[in-house]
């Protein structure tokens, strides 16, 4: 039997049309373009602003043309995985939302809540059901609509977060192109540093809760910082070790974009120039679950037929990864 990999085959993206700048939150929190650009690297993000929209909106944006692009029908969809801290409801699942919208008739799905790294927890959950050799076309998107729980009171935390994400198509390939390994983390006694306290079991919403702003996501910058920096770095390093690659070897590196020095520490770890790591978060900020393809969807066109690929992230909770992608297909 030969042996399947799972490839991506198609890459969307969408991002609101409403731009938040550095120039605006200077009128809302007190801080500073030049404060927030030298230690984020960001410049600009995108939110929804749009009455009765929400994150499986931003979804549709970013599937369908892609589909269309590719030829195929939402009815061939088997599955989709959808990467996600901010579905649209506690449930049903985003993925389920967006299968109705998109008119995926025949697809079963699921979400995934990793926090930042919940594109990658779910490109892999997605590669694997296509090497099973049961599923020939799985849909996995990273999206979240953070703007619903960041509190722009808080200068910590506002300046950081947008709204997008995108979406890959995944399908079987006989030829070793697609997901080639992974290395896949986690550390729940992070879990103090970055979260949402109240809204869960464990602290129900309540007057008291939306009072006290318990909604809204909580960081711890430095310590939250600390773990990123060093655990991106190495696993992204680990990734091109186990497989026998150095640094002449990764054509680039797709990094989560939370801050540009962790994105810096990680390409100097893994001996890459500047050339090689795609960087995006200037225009977008963090938009947590949605870096990953919104960045693959950013640089498409520079990609190349056997280009090795390092997908690398950090997220609350903690979670972390790497992901070694051989890209299938030249730019269309």
């Amino acid at each position: 039997m030969e042996k399947i990999t799972a490839a991506i085959t198609a890459v969307g993206g969408y991002v609101p049309e409403t731009v938040l700048t550095n120039a605006d939150l200077e009128k809302m929190v007190d801080t500073t373009d030049e404060w927030i650009t030298t230690r984020t690297g960001i410049k600009e993000r995108h939110l929804l602003r749009e009455p009765g929209k929400a994150t499986s909106d931003m979804a549709v944006r970013a599937i369908m043309p892609m589909l269309e692009k590719r030829g195929i029908d939402p009815e061939e969809i088997d599955v989709i995985v959808c990467g996600t801290i901010t579905g649209d409801y506690i449930f049903p699942a985003c993925a389920n939302i967006i299968g109705d919208k998109i008119g995926a008739k025949n697809a079963w799905g699921f979400d995934v809540a990793a926090a930042c790294s919940g594109f990658l927890f779910a490109l892999e959950t997605g590669s694997r059901l296509v090497q099973s050799g049961a599923y020939k076309k799985v849909l996995v998107c990273g999206l979240d609509k953070m703007s619903t729980i960041i509190d722009y009171t808080d200068r910590n935390t506002c300046i950081i977060f947008g709204d997008g994400g995108g979406c890959v198509l995944l399908e079987p390939n006989y030829e070793g192109f697609g997901v080639v390994d992974s290395i896949l983390r986690m550390d729940g006694s992070g879990r103090q540093y970055l979260y949402q306290k109240a809204g869960g079991s464990m602290n129900p919403p309540t007057a008291e809760t939306v009072a006290n702003r318990e909604h809204y996501v909580t960081q711890e910058g430095k310590a939250v910082f600390k773990f990123a920096v060093t655990n991106m770095a190495d696993v992204s390093y680990e990734i091109m070790e186990r497989n026998g690659l150095t640094s002449d070897d990764v054509n680039w590196l797709v990094p989560h974009q939370a801050n540009l020095r962790i994105i810096d520490a990680t390409a100097e770890r893994m001996g890459l120039s500047k050339e090689k790591v795609l960087v995006n978060i200037d225009r977008y900020g963090n938009t947590t679950a949605g870096t990953l393809p919104l960045c693959m969807y950013d640089f498409e066109k520079q990609f190349r037929k056997g280009d090795h690929l390092i997908l690398s992230t950090f997220g609350g909770g903690f979670t972390w990864g790497s992901i070694l992608v051989k890209w299938a297909y030249d730019p269309r």
